[in-house]
């Protein structure tokens, strides 16, 4: 049994990332629906954004168009570290593999009680 049923939203900038994917591999959305096996409609209705595509369509999308998933779903910037991290995560690889693990252990720690005090602010408030 497919569902159809979207039950998230796809950022903003999806409709763009959609289209900047289908022209930069030479696709018109006829092809591109032709190649995931989805009607041109449904192509035309992502773009415009009126329409949310399910997982299924997503990994359809991201196969024909030959990119990850992330990438179709998000921008550069919505993943991952920023730039001052992303020096201190490079510096962490050079680290022996029991730093490594304590560095782990402590941004889990951290991010354990940074969700946990969310949790008491949402229950208070």
């Amino acid at each position: 049994m497919t569902a159809s049923l979207t039950l998230w939203r796809l950022p903003m900038h999806f409709p763009a990332r959609l289209i900047q994917l289908r022209k930069a591999a030479g696709f018109t959305q006829q092809n591109l629906a032709d190649t995931a096996e989805l009607h041109v409609n449904q192509i035309r209705r992502y773009e415009a954004g009126t329409a949310q595509p399910t997982l299924e369509a997503l990994i359809r999308l991201a196969k024909s168009l030959h990119v990850a998933l992330d990438d179709l779903v998000f921008d550069i910037d919505d993943r991952g570290p920023d730039e001052e991290l992303k020096l201190q995560f490079e510096a962490v690889k050079q680290l022996p593999p029991e730093d490594r693990q304590a560095i782990k252990a402590m941004l889990d720690g951290m991010i354990v009680k940074h969700r946990a005090k969310l949790l008491v602010g949402e229950f208070r408030g």
